[in-house]
Formats: structure tokens, sequence, C-alpha cells
């Protein structure tokens, strides 16, 4: 697999430096690894981790 341009995704947080990495892979799959185990890696389409992103966002109550 070529080299993947790593990025610190704006959903990780805390001061442990619990980070989840997110790259594009040449094919336009996203690629996801926790830092603290960068051997494995996740694959998906843009689509489905919008998908995913948008099932576990937190929900506003409503009025």
């Amino acid at each position: 697999m070529s080299e993947l341009d790593w990025q610190k995704s704006t959903f990780s947080g805390g001061p442990q430096g619990e980070c989840v990495n997110v790259a594009t892979a040449p094919d336009g799959t996203i690629r996801l690894r926790e830092s603290d185990d960068p051997g494995t890696v996740l694959a998906t389409t843009p689509d489905r981790l919008a998908a995913l992103l948008q099932h576990i966002k937190p929900r506003r109550p409503s009025s």
C-alpha cells in the first residue's frame, strides 16, 4: 500500500492522546486507525462513514 497522509480527526480528544487518524486512499476510500494501534486500519467509503457519523451524532431533544 502506498504511504497515506494521515491526519488527526477533529473527533479525537482527551488529554491521554486518544486519537483517531484519518486518511484518503488513492482509490477514494477513507482509512481510519487508532493512534495506539496504527497497524490496524479500517477502510470504508465516504458515504458509509457519513452515515455512521450521522447515526452516532448526538440528537437534540425535541421541544
